[in-house]
């Protein structure tokens, strides 16, 4: 099944670089770069497809059982804003790509001092391509699990991540609602992760894909929940929702950073390390001190202005 995708997207990958991009590649004077612009087209018609799916499907569900009633339409198509750069930009593949370079230089270093590099794959001979394909899913979600569990531990860290947990409106669009020094930090961290356990990049494409649909119907805005199984088994918009609760997805008890749900895809993270909160409720999302009237900004600029802001703010804070 995984072969036979690949081979679809493949396709569709060639003639649309054929169509569109090389000419318009060259048209620039941007010959040189045509083989990362291949390499782009992958990545650009992959986001394409998720957007067409995530308003095929989600997008009438969010309107057929919405979780709450959307207050502020302009800060959901804000969100929107974020999505498009996210799935039809190169920002992740330009980071895996100019990764794997540099470790295949490292790795080719290694091998000459008789060192060679680890592939999860070679720990079971035979394994078929979709196997190797949950296992890479299981391994990264769990390394997912403390990048995200760390951004809500250290109040720098927090000042840029507080962005994603700012909207009150929580929609399907939402999932990319965060500061780019936070998604580049989380892009380099997962793709040294993937290059360094053998993700193939074909597979790491498959990976991103699923995940950031999986993520996106997490955020949205629909009354919709998995049953007491599958909520252990597949993080549901409840069960995620719970994170983005006012005074409880982010905090402890005492009111200091903590809080619950952090599993980005797989629940059984947060049961082994005891993060999670099954209450069933879709609860009211936001950050606590917004009720107060602090201000994380209405646009896409204002939102990354005040997020620098409040990294250097609390970073002060943790030092003293």
């Amino acid at each position: 099944m995984i072969d036979t995708l690949s081979d679809w997207l493949g396709l569709a990958q060639g003639w649309l670089f054929e169509t569109a991009i090389q000419p318009l590649v060259f048209q620039l004077g941007l010959g040189a770069y045509v083989e990362d612009a291949f390499e782009g087209t992958e990545w650009l018609l992959i986001g394409l497809l998720e957007l067409v799916l995530l308003f095929l499907v989600l997008r009438p569900l969010e309107a057929l059982i919405p979780a709450q009633r959307i207050t502020d339409p302009q800060a959901r198509w804000n969100d929107f804003i974020y999505t498009l750069l996210h799935r039809i930009g190169v920002f992740s593949v330009l980071i895996f790509f100019t990764l794997n370079p540099l470790l295949d230089s490292l790795a080719a270093a290694l091998r000459f001092d008789g060192f060679h590099p680890f592939n999860l794959e070679a720990l079971w001979p035979g394994i078929s391509p979709l196997g190797a394909f949950f296992v890479y899913f299981v391994v990264l979600d769990f390394c997912d699990y403390w990048y995200h569990r760390a951004s809500h531990h250290f109040n720098w860290w927090w000042g840029l991540h507080s962005l994603h947990h700012s909207q009150q409106n929580m929609n399907l669009w939402s999932d990319d609602r965060n500061h780019l020094l936070d998604d580049l930090l989380r892009d380099i961290y997962m793709g040294v992760i993937a290059l360094g356990i053998g993700v193939e990049p074909a597979q790491y494409v498959l990976l991103v894909s699923v995940s950031r649909i999986l993520q996106s119907l997490q955020h949205a805005n629909v009354r919709l929940h998995f049953g007491w199984l599958g909520e252990r088994l597949l993080v549901s918009p409840r069960y995620h929702r719970m994170h983005h609760a006012i005074g409880v997805g982010h905090e402890g008890r005492d009111g200091k950073l903590g809080g619950c749900n952090f599993a980005v895809l797989l629940p059984v993270w947060d049961m082994v390390f005891r993060t999670a909160n099954f209450t069933p409720q879709f609860v009211a999302t936001g950050i606590r001190d917004q009720l107060s009237g602090r201000d994380y900004g209405r646009g896409f600029w204002s939102q990354h202005w005040l997020g620098l802001k409040r990294m250097i703010e609390y970073a002060r804070k943790e030092i003293v």
